[in-house]
């Protein structure tokens, strides 16, 4: 490390603005008190030229340094370096009312050129020893950064930032020879919103929230009852009290068999599958909704209230940018993108007083990208005449009229369209269409039929999956339309790794790309919504969802869903691209 300068006077700051405009690209850092922006302050903000070292004291400099450098900061010029750029850029934003401009992340860009291999670390220690073999120390990055700070303090500052621009230099190298400039655009210009997104959190109605979870409770509670007087043995134990024991422990696998056995049942486990045969057999129903309340109430029960925030009540999960080899998001702590979908549970999630919820979703936007890439004739007439596809595929699979098409008939359909375009085989999807049936069981033979039946239709997406899942396995790789990158690692005299490198050649484009569209859709809702008292509160998969205050809504509501549809069509380009959007109070569909 060479030397660093320390910066504690306004005058020197404002003499070193109009350098720092001068430059092309910047290293950018910062040191917080706490890791939460509205618990922790920034103490120190670090920015490297190629040439110096600053870091300066906010505490020192006061209030009015980050204002010195707003033009800096939020300019397109220079470009700011920074590695999680999302978490300076909600401190920024929070703090100062400072927007990024123009950024290149060093930790999405490592995530892009590891394509796909989730093994990798990504922390700016792994990546700075993975691309320049040097050595960063992170101890001194939980010490306390709200008192005097020691010289190795001030070191580790100055270390952090210089290593962000020979770091950008080889992670540009690598992301051109493996062709993700597009993606890594994509994933840069998705900091912002992303980083406004976790700032701002979902509404969360708590009172609400408990007398669910109590009612889930009581409704365990009978089911339980109900479950242990049907498969407990007969001879059940007391206790010294006179009390019966829990005589079966209804989440023992073996347990439970036993007594599903000792009904008669000749079920050969207890899994959902095993179990779905018999689902009309009064104990097996009530042990599926057993199990249904159970993982409700472990998953989103009383635990978690606790991650509702001290200070502004909602929840602010971690979105993790890139989360899957797909590009799609993830999310932790809470993982409020696998909140269920059920209207008592949606409730839950309210707008505050004065303000209402957008929720705005891309209709079929997988399918619709399959028929771009297949450019399948049928497929296309279904959505060049807006058409409902799982209805007209079910039409012309079972030879009825359109009007004619059972509920059934087109839940079947609706299965085919995403299960096949997932690489799914006629034994899984024969125990998936055993689901919507009337009757439980569905042979091999009528799945390979009903395969063999729907790709006479659609020809051409027969075709273009099956070159789709060939290509993946002859190349070892996969590419979104954006160009993000899924290398695969496979032995390929093992028929199962090359089936299952088949089925992912088939998705990968059509759900990288699926994510492509969402990253760019958010960055363009995020610029339109700034002239509005709005902000997005949640992103799932294909849906966003945006907080806005009431009057504004329906403007609001009109200009997410053409920013959606813009984004949408930057990639697809022949088939229409429609986006569902509900103005409610609550999260609702």
């Amino acid at each position: 490390m060479g030397t660093y300068r320390v910066i504690t006077q306004m005058a020197e700051l404002e003499a070193l603005r109009s350098r720092l405009l001068a430059e092309p690209v910047l290293g950018v850092d910062t040191e917080t008190t706490a890791l939460d922006p509205y618990q922790g302050r920034i103490r120190l903000l670090q920015i490297a030229t190629p040439e110096d070292v600053f870091v300066l004291d906010l505490f020192a400099l006061g209030p009015q340094a980050l204002e010195v450098l707003r033009p800096v900061l939020e300019g397109e010029h220079p470009v700011k370096v920074l590695h999680n750029a999302k978490f300076d850029a909600k401190m920024l934003r929070h703090h100062a009312g400072i927007e990024l401009g123009r950024v290149f992340d060093t930790m999405l860009a490592s995530q892009l050129v590891a394509a796909g291999d989730m093994t990798k670390r990504h922390g700016l220690a792994d990546v700075a020893q993975r691309y320049l073999r040097e050595r960063v120390e992170k101890a001194p990055q939980l010490s306390d950064w709200s008192g005097e700070l020691s010289r190795g303090q001030l070191e580790y500052a100055a270390r952090d930032v210089a290593i962000l621009l020979p770091l950008r230099q080889a992670l540009i190298q690598q992301l051109k020879e493996l062709g993700l400039i597009r993606a890594a655009k994509l994933e840069f210009e998705c900091v912002l919103p992303t980083a406004a997104m976790e700032l701002a959190g979902m509404p969360f109605d708590v009172e609400r929230w408990r007398v669910l979870v109590e009612r889930w409770e009581r409704r365990r509670a009978h089911l339980e009852e109900a479950l242990q007087s049907q498969l407990a043995p007969v001879a059940t134990q007391m206790d010294l009290f006179g009390r019966a024991e829990i005589a079966i422990n209804l989440n023992s696998p073996h347990q439970v068999l036993t007594g599903l056995r000792r009904l008669g049942l000749t079920v050969e486990g207890t899994s959902e599958l095993d179990l779905l045969p018999y689902r009309d057999h009064p104990v097996v129903r009530l042990l599926l909704e057993y199990r249904s309340v159970q993982k409700l109430l472990s998953t989103f029960g009383r635990g978690f209230l606790e991650h509702r925030h001290p200070v502004t009540g909602r929840l602010h999960g971690d979105f993790h940018q890139i989360g899957t080899p797909t590009g799609r998001y993830s999310c932790s702590d809470p993982n409020i993108q696998q909140v269920p979908n059920l209207p008592e549970i949606r409730a839950c999630f309210r707008a505050p007083a004065g303000r209402r919820l957008i929720v705005a979703d891309y209709s079929q936007i997988e399918l619709r990208i399959l028929a771009e890439f297949s450019q399948d004739p049928k497929m296309l007439e279904a959505f060049l005449n807006g058409l409902d596809l799982h209805r007209m595929t079910a039409s012309w699979m079972f030879k009825v009229p359109p009007e004619a098409v059972t509920k059934e008939q087109r839940a079947i359909a609706k299965t085919i369209n995403f299960g096949l375009m997932y690489g799914m085989g006629a034994a899984s999807l024969a125990a998936r269409i055993a689901e919507v049936r009337e009757r439980t069981d569905i042979s091999l033979a009528e799945a390979e039929a009903l395969i063999a039946s729907y790709f006479e239709i659609y020809r051409r997406v027969g075709e273009w999956l099956r070159a789709a899942g060939d290509t993946a396995v002859s190349v070892r790789h996969s590419r979104s339309q954006s160009g993000r990158l899924w290398r695969f690692q496979f032995d390929p005299s093992d028929r199962e790794q090359v089936a299952a490198i088949q089925r992912l050649g088939k998705n990968f484009p059509i759900q990288g790309t699926g994510a492509d569209i969402l990253k760019r859709a958010m960055r363009l809702v995020y610029d339109a919504l700034r002239p509005y008292e709005a902000q997005i509160v949640n992103s799932i998969h294909d849906e966003i969802v945006v907080e806005v205050a009431e009057d504004h809504a329906p403007e609001v509501a009109e200009l997410v869903r053409e920013r959606m549809i813009a984004a949408g069509r930057e990639f697809i380009k022949t088939v229409p691209i429609e986006v569902e959007v509900v103005i409610a109070e609550a999260w609702t569909k």
